[in-house]
Parts: C-alpha cells; sequence; structure tokens
C-alpha cells in the first residue's frame, strides 16, 4: 500500500477518532466542572487536549493491527516511545490545568518558587517536560551535541505552544504553521505515519477553540509542541537543529518580557492570521505555564 495513502488514512482516522471522543469528553468536563472563565468572563470546559493522546493511542493501535499490509515497515518502537512522551506531557499538563495557580506565571516564576522550596505545577510540568525530552532525546540519538540539542528543542517547543494558547486558535494555528516549516526544511521527509492522525485530530479540533467551545490547556498545548520538537530531532540535520533551537531561546527570552499577544495585536499580518475564524464570544485566559 502506498505511504501517502496510508497517511492519508491515519489522517481521516485521527478526524474521526478526534470527534468520537469529543463528543464524550466535552460533556464530561462540563459535567466534572472542569472549566475555566476566558478572557471574556466565559465558563468553558479546559483541559479537552487530553483528547490528543487518546486519540493518538486509538489510531496508532489500529495501524499496528493492520502493519503487515504496509507497504513500508513500521518501526514499533517508534511509536512506543512517542505515545509515551506524548501520554506524559499531556498527564503533567492536565495537573497543571486542574491544580495550578496563577499567582506565579513564567519561567523566571516557577524556577524562583523552586529556589525557595515551593514547587508550582508549573515547575513541575517545566521539570517532569525537560526529564521527558531527555528521555527521548537519548532513545533518538547516540552524540551528546545531537542529544543535548534534542532536549531542548522538545523541552522548549512544549512551552512555545503554551505561550501561544492565549487566544481562540492560535495554538493550533501555530502548530500548523511549524508543521509546514519544519517539514519544509526536512525536504519533506518525515515521518507522515506517525503524524498525521495528530494532523487530522488537530484540524477536527480547531473548529471548537475557535468558537470558544473549549481550552485545550496546556495538556494540549503542551501535546502539540512535544510533537512539534520531536518532528524536528527526528528529522532534521543537527546544523538545521542548531537553527530552531536559536530561535525558541529567542522566543522564550521575548516573551519573559513582553506580551506575545501585544506584539500580535501590533503587526497587521499577524493580527488578521491570529483572529482569522474566531466567532464572537471567544477566548482563553490570559496565562502563561
Amino acid at each position: 500500500m502506498n505511504i501517502w495513502l496510508v497517511a492519508g488514512l491515519a489522517a481521516v482516522a485521527g478526524v474521526l477518532a478526534e470527534g468520537l471522543i469529543l463528543h464524550y469528553l466535552l460533556r464530561l468536563l462540563q459535567e466534572s466542572a472542569a472549566t475555566r472563565k476566558n478572557y471574556q468572563g466565559l465558563d468553558i470546559p479546559v483541559s479537552a487536549g487530553i483528547s490528543f493522546p487518546l486519540a493518538l493511542l486509538l489510531i496508532y493501535t489500529i495501524i499496528l493491527l493492520f502493519a503487515p499490509l504496509y507497504a513500508q515497515p513500521v518501526k514499533q518502537e517508534v511509536y512506543f516511545l512517542f505515545l509515551m512522551g506524548i501520554f506524559a506531557i499531556s498527564l503533567l499538563g492536565f495537573a497543571d490545568d486542574m491544580l495550578g495557580q496563577r499567582d506565579t506565571l513564567g519561567f523566571k516564576g516557577h524556577l524562583g518558587a523552586l529556589l525557595h522550596g515551593r514547587m508550582t505545577t508549573g515547575g513541575l510540568k517545566a521539570a517532569g517536560g525537560a526529564l521527558i525530552a531527555l528521555f527521548l532525546a537519548l532513545s533518538l540519538a547516540s552524540g551528546w551535541p545531537d542529544i543535548i540539542v534534542n532536549t531542548l528543542i522538545m523541552a522548549l517547543f512544549a512551552n512555545m505552544l503554551n505561550l501561544l494558547d492565549l487566544r481562540p486558535g492560535r495554538a493550533v494555528k501555530g502548530f500548523f504553521f511549524f508543521f509546514i516549516l519544519l517539514a519544509f526544511l526536512a525536504s519533506w521527509k518525515i515521518n507522515w505515519i506517525l503524524i498525521a492522525p495528530l494532523l487530522g485530530a488537530t484540524l477536527y479540533y480547531l473548529h471548537f477553540d475557535l468558537k470558544a467551545l473549549a481550552m485545550m490547556g496546556d495538556s494540549g498545548s503542551n501535546v502539540l509542541g512535544l510533537a512539534l520538537g520531536f518532528m524536528a530531532a527526528g528529522s532534521l540535520p543537527l546544523s538545521f537543529k542548531v537553527g530552531v533551537l536559536f530561535f525558541l531561546i529567542f522566543m522564550h527570552l521575548i516573551t519573559e518580557k513582553y506580551s506575545l499577544t501585544r506584539i500580535i495585536e501590533k503587526v497587521a499580518v499577524l493580527r488578521k492570521i491570529d483572529q482569522w475564524g474566531r466567532g464572537k464570544s471567544d477566548g482563553k485566559s490570559e496565562k502563561t505555564g
């Protein structure tokens, strides 16, 4: 079977799986009072992003069941590794969504609290996310330069998408933008079957995010960011990865000092892209991880 056909079917399956899971999950979150006020004061379900790892688990199970039919062999260990990282980072994000207090914000705030003997959920997520990134990097590469760069890229990408998740649809749009950019840098030679289900699931979820029917929360934005980091780590040459790493460091330094929302609102093109597709009653809680 043609690999592009398989990837296309995997993306469609991702759409269907996400639709099925969200149908039940959003009601569960609402009935469990897992809601949060967005910046317009509306109570909407939070942590809807836990649907992403669940959808991936369902689709990967189907992929591995039918693996003998593929023209290309499926390396099961890659799926296991990626899925482990996705579930772990989503769990940390879920803990931050459900238990986190917003009195401590930003990397410096969480680090400062830790140095004073106080662990915040954001600090736990940052430390746990770094360990997850290191574990994945050790499994992907053998040389220490590659391992260090891969670790930083995955950890910073996970937080980068979290920083974008301040307005409806922004994190999803950022995910697709960075995905296309990374795929281009990799000359489109990426593991399409691995990433296709997440592309389909995220595309289906976009409507709910744009119309402020749900917040993906850290449990979703960190998943999207880690997936981008994993893709970069496994597909790009070291020189390109160093360039990506410098960009991520630069963006984190900027967002520690300036509001990303204000920067976007001041640039006409970015403002138009950011506002595309939103309803009149949209919003996200203004927070950073």
